[in-house]
């Protein structure tokens, strides 16, 4: 039996907003109270951390994941920081590998000094012979070199659109600037059968190491065919079961898939199957054109038929389903899909499935009290408003400053009763789940912001019920729960009501509410000091001074 006393923090727990100590006893947290208290228990354990100060949390869950991709950039091409195409060229220049594939990720031209990007022969010029594929930042969209296109032709179709005949009569397909639709899930197929077996070793390491640094216990891993492979969602699901490290939630987006999906025992038969694209590269699918694309309404690669199959399959198999979906279009379609699904399995049988919603960032208020009908989960990403809202930025530049301001509705899905699960999506947007709840407590649009405690309850809890993991007890520190949770360096505390704004912020411990960090936009993050998951230390700066 393995005891262990923390004392002298502040523990963030409905149990006892006042506590500084917790038990836990082979994983699981077995008492919560005062230093007083646990001055009580001190023969019985067997380590003391003492926290001086320090902040214990539940760990965080993030809910939408690309592991491989993500960890990829740690030896790959990160081109976020161009701001040109001269940039990107010159970064592209100094990565050439002496073999392999150059896999580069994270270009964004709507903060670029103009928004020309380099053709494909500009990229061979610098690239030679070398497959080179470099996505954009929503990864809907990539610049290729011309060996890249050549192994296309004979690829698996795994499209989103049909791709016969020759490669450049494929939809999507520019022969001198970036893919996207078909074209580009292709290429990024392609790429990826490129790495290596050691790469992506490395690359999911990387992950699952950055995660557990972060205070992540949990990531819902978003594969498929057409964003990964059954393959490498295999060798993570392995890896992360042998490392004891951070759980790895997988789900696989492949239309119809139910039995791939089982065989890999996946959650839900879910995550990044597209309905459409994405606003940065002008696929998402509107009801109204783009402002900055004359006639451009997007791409749905989905019809509400072939949404409502998919939902009624996995439904009957006892799985969740679920989509990519930004647009509101695309949401009128899924929402359409879902209305025919009710019908064919009874809205019992739906909320029974919890399935769910990824990004969702067009919905409207009926799309809203929908999802809360049928117990649909909407998994999110604050980091997105972070980046793009606003009036000047990429939101406002594709849709206007109208449109550009109803987007991420956090506040009204929550006020609706819809369980809202955040992530990053990464390597979209950062593994950063202190920032991801600040982003949501101040969104730009006023109206949408939630509290903190709202916030962090979506960055944890709200991920355990998006996956259907409420049996577990996790995302909460009370006793008999898993002594799964997070350590924080000591930081200014505020508490803040569940139903008020940011100005409503308070350092008054008589609210009987516990606090949780300063997240005004002028402060830093907190630091994670140490993770644990069942107990197990999966992360540790070797800041807690431990006594026997």
């Amino acid at each position: 039996m393995s005891a262990i006393m923390l004392r002298g923090g502040h523990i963030y727990s409905p149990v006892d907003p006042f506590a500084t100590a917790l038990l836990m006893i082979d994983g699981v947290i077995r008492w919560i109270g005062s230093d007083t208290g646990a001055d009580t228990h001190r023969d019985t354990v067997d380590d003391v951390w003492e926290l001086q100060g320090a902040l214990v949390t539940p760990g965080f869950v993030d809910a939408h994941v690309h592991a491989t991709a993500t960890g990829l950039l740690s030896t790959g091409l990160d081109l976020s920081t161009c701001r040109s195409a001269d940039d990107l060229l010159a970064l592209l220049s100094r990565a050439v590998p002496a073999d392999g594939v150059v896999w580069g990720h994270g270009w964004d031209e709507t903060t670029w000094s103009d928004n020309r990007l380099p053709s494909r022969e500009a990229i061979d010029a610098v690239a030679g012979s070398h497959v080179v594929y470099l996505s954009r930042i929503d990864v809907h969209s990539a610049l290729v070199s011309s060996a890249l296109v050549d192994q296309m032709s004979g690829s698996t179709d795994v499209g989103q659109e049909p791709t016969n005949g020759p490669v450049v009569s494929w939809p999507g397909f520019d022969p001198v600037g970036p893919l996207t639709r078909s074209a580009h899930a292709i290429a990024r197929s392609v790429a990826f059968a490129s790495i290596t077996d050691a790469q992506r070793e490395v690359a999911q390491r990387w992950t699952l190491s950055q995660a557990a640094r972060c205070g992540i216990v949990s990531m819902h891993e978003m594969a498929g065919p057409s964003i990964s492979s059954s393959q490498d969602l295999r060798a993570l699901n392995d890896l992360a079961t042998s490392a004891s490290g951070v759980e790895v939630v997988a789900y696989w987006g492949e239309l119809n898939g139910i039995e791939t999906a089982q065989s890999l025992g996946a959650r839900g038969c879910a995550g990044d199957l597209f309905v459409d694209g994405s606003l940065g590269s002008h696929t998402a699918a509107l009801r109204a054109p783009y402002s900055d694309a004359a006639g451009e309404t997007g791409t749905l690669y989905l019809t509400a038929e072939q949404i409502a199959e998919h939902i009624v399959l996995c439904t009957q198999a006892g799985l969740q389903a679920g989509f990519h979906v930004i647009g509101d279009a695309a949401l009128d379609t899924v929402m359409a899909g879902f209305v025919e699904a009710e019908k064919r399995c009874g809205i019992t049988e739906l909320r029974q499935c919890r399935h769910r919603l990824e990004h969702a960032e067009m919905l409207d208020a009926h799309q809203i009290n929908a999802m809360a009908t049928w117990g649909v989960a909407a998994s999110m990403q604050p980091a997105f408003d972070a980046a793009w809202g606003g009036e000047h930025q990429m939101y406002a530049q594709r849709l206007g400053a109208t449109r550009a301001m109803s987007l991420n509705p956090f506040a009204a899905l929550s006020q609706a009763g819809v369980c809202v699960a955040f992530g990053s999506d990464a390597p979209v947007t950062a593994l950063d789940p202190w920032g991801s709840v600040r982003a949501a407590a101040f969104h730009h649009n006023a109206e949408q912001r939630v509290s903190v405690r709202a916030a962090f309850a979506a960055h944890t809890r709200g991920g355990r019920r998006s996956a259907h993991q409420e049996h577990l007890q996790p995302g909460v520190l009370r006793e008999d729960a898993p002594a799964t949770l997070a350590i924080w360096e000591s930081t200014d505390l505020v508490v803040q009501a569940p139903d008020t704004r940011i100005a409503a912020w308070s350092t008054d411990d008589r609210s009987g509410t516990p606090g949780l960090p300063d997240l005004s936009l002028d402060r830093d993050l907190p630091e994670c000091l140490v993770t644990m998951r069942d107990g197990a230390v999966i992360h540790a700066t070797g800041a807690i001074q431990v006594s026997t």
